[in-house]
């Protein structure tokens, strides 16, 4: 789908279809009074008459026969004009891709962006119609074979804006929008395929396409030897009881100058999670093939950033395995060596992701990065806490915590501060090493990022907790692609700081 910025404040173009906003009470919005006059009062009587109530989520479509220059209006309810913020744009922009989708039109102006939002510039108001209509337009990759739902007919899609400044930031906007919208496609690409086809293997592949399609990438898979030679020990004992070999995946994107320290964003990617030995009860246990979602995340995060060209240089860094009972597989009480010298007792299996990410974490350091996020489906902890709504944020830097926060409400995909500290890590105490992988029920979330704290020392670390977000459930079940726009602004914002 394409997207363009133009200037067009009294609703004007030609397009197959208009979207304009219509508030509660009559309360026509900026292009729908255009409009409404244009139309010899058409929109004012559907209200008057109860046609068209303005609620948010509504939505009427208007075929026209006049010399209008459009050849059909959408309008889209926004609910009350006091209380319409990023919430409810957010719901009409919505509404109107799923508005469009039904009809045949295969251009639309959509004239929403010209209404007051608190907190919103244009560069956001256009950002989100493109990401809601990119992320509204995907199709899971499904292994159906039965006859496939027709794609819409919708090619084109423009935003309008007051003038030609407010253009330019609107095409900036759609750009950002656009490559998020690539990057949540592919990582909620890669969470919905099944595991036999999404493996550590796969996910390599993947990344080193990556490379080939952006020269600013250059990606690096190392397979089980690599890693043994790394000494990894928590990494290879969480693979060792599957036949599928693990993958350490290392993609470096290089924006600006080589000496400029990178961001680190390491991936949790176990590509399915049976628990092991500790094996997990069967109920949902197919969704464990969302266990790569920290993976996902962060690779569909490095396309982001190398379509968008962003002046900072960013590090992914990607442990990829299946978490399997077999006769090999490690078993509660083992204790492993990790790479950074210090030994785990494993006293449940099922607690996989932090001696990935541990070891990953310690190879983090080779690049001497200025910040590491890691992320990862890593508790069902955290979603006791926060439910399916807000992502678990951990950090030992308060700068970097409440910058990551901050992105997250401007990005709409947010992250809830949790503590960490000595107190979680004295419940990781081990008789038999230097510390144990699991520790009570008490603060699952907040132990388990406590963990991964340890060997973070001396970093400035934060640690995203995306069990509640990276995928839904029930009738809806697929991969959500958060927090890929999260870490993006948050490094947009980190680009245009420097």
């Amino acid at each position: 789908m394409d997207f363009k910025a133009i200037v067009d404040s009294k609703a004007r173009e030609s397009t197959d279809c208009a979207v304009v906003g219509v508030y509660e009470q009559g309360d026509l919005g900026q292009s729908a009074r255009h409009i409404d006059e244009q139309t010899g009062g058409l929109i004012s009587n559907l209200h008057a008459g109860g046609d068209f109530a303005g609620k948010v989520g509504d939505s009427l479509l208007l075929p026209l026969t006049t010399d209008a220059p459009y050849a059909r209006v959408l309008l889209v309810g926004l609910g009350s004009r006091a209380a319409f913020g990023r919430k409810q744009y957010r719901k009409a922009l919505l509404t109107s891709a799923q508005g469009l989708a039904k009809t045949g039109a295969t251009d639309a102006v959509v004239y929403l962006t010209l209404e007051d939002i608190a907190d919103l510039d244009v560069l956001y108001r256009a950002r989100m119609v493109a990401e809601i209509f990119s992320v509204h337009a995907y199709k899971i990759p499904d292994l159906k074979t039965g006859n496939k739902p027709k794609a819409s007919r919708l090619k084109s899609v423009a935003v309008a804006t007051e003038n030609a400044r407010a253009a330019k930031s609107a095409a900036d906007g759609l750009a950002a929008g656009v490559a998020i919208g690539n990057g949540v496609a592919l990582a909620r690409d890669l969470g919905n395929l099944p595991p036999n086809i999404c493996t550590p293997t796969y996910i390599g592949q993947r990344a080193l396409q990556l490379a080939k399609q952006f020269p600013s990438v250059k990606t690096k898979v190392i397979d089980e030897a690599g890693i043994k030679a790394l000494k990894m020990g928590a990494f290879l004992a969480v693979t060792q009881g599957s036949d599928q070999p693990p993958r350490l995946i290392v993609c470096e994107y290089r924006g600006t100058k080589k000496n400029v320290a990178p961001v680190c964003l390491v991936g949790k990617g176990i590509t399915f999670d049976s628990g092991g030995i500790s094996l997990k009860d069967p109920p949902a246990m197919d969704e464990m093939k969302f266990d790569m979602g920290g993976a996902a995340s962060v690779l569909g995060t490095l396309r982001t950033v190398a379509e968008l060209k962003l002046p900072l240089n960013v590090v992914v860094i990607i442990a990829s395995c299946e978490n399997m009972p077999s006769g090999g597989a490690v078993k509660p009480s083992d204790i492993v060596t990790t790479m950074s010298g210090q030994t785990v007792e494993i006293l449940n299996t099922d607690a996989e992701g932090r001696l990935v990410l541990c070891d990953a974490i310690t190879y983090s350091r080779r690049f001497k990065p200025a910040a590491v996020i890691d992320v990862a489906t890593l508790t069902g902890a955290c979603i006791v806490a926060l439910g399916n709504h807000f992502s678990g944020l951990m950090s030992n830097n308060q700068a970097l915590s409440d910058a990551i926060a901050a992105a997250g409400v401007r990005a709409d995909d947010r992250a809830w501060p949790m503590p960490i500290g000595d107190e979680y890590v004295d419940q990781l105490k081990s008789n038999f090493a230097d510390i144990a992988n699991v520790g009570g029920r008490e603060g699952g979330a907040c132990t388990a990022a406590s963990f991964l704290w340890k060997f973070a020392k001396d970093l400035n670390w934060a640690h995203l907790d995306i069990a509640g977000t990276a995928w839904l459930s029930g009738s809806q079940k697929g991969s959500t692609g958060r927090p890929v726009p999260m870490l993006v602004d948050f490094l947009i914002h980190r680009a245009d700081a420097k």
